[in-house]
């Protein structure tokens, strides 16, 4: 089976998380879906430069990469995704949208509303269970 490897950005801006919305795609189970912007990573690149290039690229935002935040392995039917996310942040709250239908700017707890791109959902719990810490 192929294998994917990503990373992905779980942007704040301040009390406020950034959902995306992918379009419609080859594989109908993450079309349509909201997730953490994102892609692959370039040969040679490291994770914090493959966050801050993607993000640019997708949402014409600048972040700061603040911390790691997980690892998700997941197998969708037609390939194996290890998606790297990272905290960030960022002061821009227009994202110009290059590859998604749609952005949201959610509260912690608004995330479970949104439906979600499955290999995302454990990042949304993580992000629900460090609210909860506090």
């Amino acid at each position: 089976m192929k294998q994917i490897e990503v990373v992905a950005a779980v942007i704040r801006l301040e009390d406020k998380v950034l959902a995306v919305q992918r379009g419609d795609g080859r594989y109908a189970y993450v079309s349509r879906k909201f997730e953490f912007p994102g892609g692959k990573i370039e040969n040679g690149e490291s994770h914090h430069s493959a966050v801050l290039r993607e993000i640019r690229e997708e949402l014409a935002l600048e972040v700061e990469v603040e911390d790691f935040l997980m690892t998700v392995q997941h197998s969708y039917p037609d390939f194996e995704l290890t998606m790297h996310c990272y905290a960030c942040r960022t002061s821009q709250e227009q994202p110009v949208l290059h590859e998604h239908l749609a952005y949201r700017w959610c509260l912690t707890h608004e995330l479970p509303s949104l439906d979600w791109a499955a290999a995302d959902l454990p990042v949304v719990d993580r992000l629900l269970a460090q609210s909860h810490e506090r």
